[in-house]
């Protein structure tokens, strides 16, 4: 039986986690759950799995981190949201557990952090993200052989095939209008600007130990390829499916196994199409700077992560236009310093002067 720290358990990540190991009760256990703030719908939780172990983050930040280190734990699946997911990534890989990733900031804030320390764990990162999950399946579960290049797909968001210049007076409800996905309103407007992707070439940069020359991102507006690799003889394999989360969530759990699931599969007696479309740099200039920001690597990912969190909520409280998520983020990095990444405290301070950088920018612009 797989012991299970599930760390936000009441986000859309969380709940599928539990709607698995409630329909797996053979499989699988709770011994820890955290939300990141009290609701009835934890204590529902908590009544339902019988944990050994829960805490609320906003109530015990330190109780709900110890969560990621429970003796018990035989998997730590991290769903936190932001940045405060990067140190229950840390604890989790200190503890020595294997850890189910679907918290971005991770890798993107501390991915030369947490790859040193899974290493000398000897503990694996098991990718939840549909499109690196679609990497890992397709490189065999992460033997990652003599591939040529990592192929991310992208589904272009809510404004696909209008230029960036058009786009000063669209509103939050027509940003978090997503063609094909149901998320959270800050993964949707990252969507929207593409953003979102940025970092998920980071992630597999990390993941996958592929330098940024064999990272691809390309358009494919239907969300059914989640990605693709090209190995060295001209091979591409694709891993395909309904735009879902629960085959990533499922399968991080009973990895090396695969369950039957309820997901419904692809009909190939309908016809229907898919199309792959090159992605326009100039179309999603938040797309380039993190691809510069990435490359330049250290400090500077964890500061555009922090920044960005802040302009989206900015542009979702109707305080910056959506062009400006750009000004205020290229702003924050064009006056953070680059230094070596070596410790969560050195990441934290640079969150915070990132975040307190960004708010007085906006303040400036009201």
């Amino acid at each position: 039986m797989k012991k299970i720290a599930l760390i936000g358990s009441t986000g859309s990540i969380g709940r599928q986690v539990l709607e698995v190991v409630r329909g797996r009760r053979d499989l699988f256990k709770i011994v820890a759950l955290v939300a990141g703030s009290p609701s009835e719908d934890f204590k529902r939780q908590v009544r339902e799995f019988k944990p050994e172990y829960s805490a609320v983050a906003a109530e015990n930040a330190e109780a709900a981190l110890k969560a990621a280190e429970i003796e018990s734990a035989d998997l730590v699946f991290n769903a936190a949201t932001g940045f405060a997911g990067l140190e229950y990534s840390v604890r989790a890989l200190k503890a020595g557990k294997f850890l189910a990733l679907a918290n971005k900031e991770t890798l993107v804030c501390g991915g030369e952090l947490v790859t040193r320390l899974a290493k000398s764990a000897g503990k694996e990162i098991i990718p939840v993200d549909s499109e690196h999950s679609a990497i890992w399946q397709c490189l065999n579960f992460g033997k990652r052989g003599d591939f040529k290049k990592l192929i991310i797909t992208a589904s272009g968001g809510a404004f696909r095939g209008r230029k960036w210049e058009d786009l000063k007076n669209v509103t939050p409800g027509e940003a978090l209008n997503h063609p094909t996905w149901k998320m959270g309103k800050k993964i949707t407007v990252d969507s929207a600007t593409l953003l979102n992707k940025g970092y998920e070439v980071i992630e597999a940069h990390v993941l996958f130990g592929a330098p940024y020359s064999k990272i691809e991102t390309v358009i494919q507006p239907q969300s059914i390829v989640h990605s693709l690799v090209e190995f060295k003889d001209g091979a591409i394999i694709a891993q395909m499916g309904t735009p879902t989360m629960e085959v990533p969530v499922r399968l991080a759990l009973t990895y090396p196994d695969r369950l039957p699931s309820a997901v419904k599969p692809l009909n190939f007696k309908n016809a229907f199409s898919l199309e792959f479309e090159p992605l326009k740099a100039k179309n999603y200039p938040l797309f380039a700077l993190a691809l510069d920001a990435a490359k330049e690597g250290g400090t500077l990912p964890c500061a555009l992560n922090a920044a960005d969190e802040v302009a989206v909520k900015a542009f979702l409280d109707g305080k910056i236009s959506f062009t400006e998520i750009f000004s205020v983020v290229d702003s924050v990095l064009a006056v953070t310093p680059r230094d070596e990444a070596v410790s969560f405290k050195q990441l934290a301070e640079v969150d915070r002067a990132a975040r307190w950088r960004a708010q007085k920018l906006i303040f400036k612009m009201r």
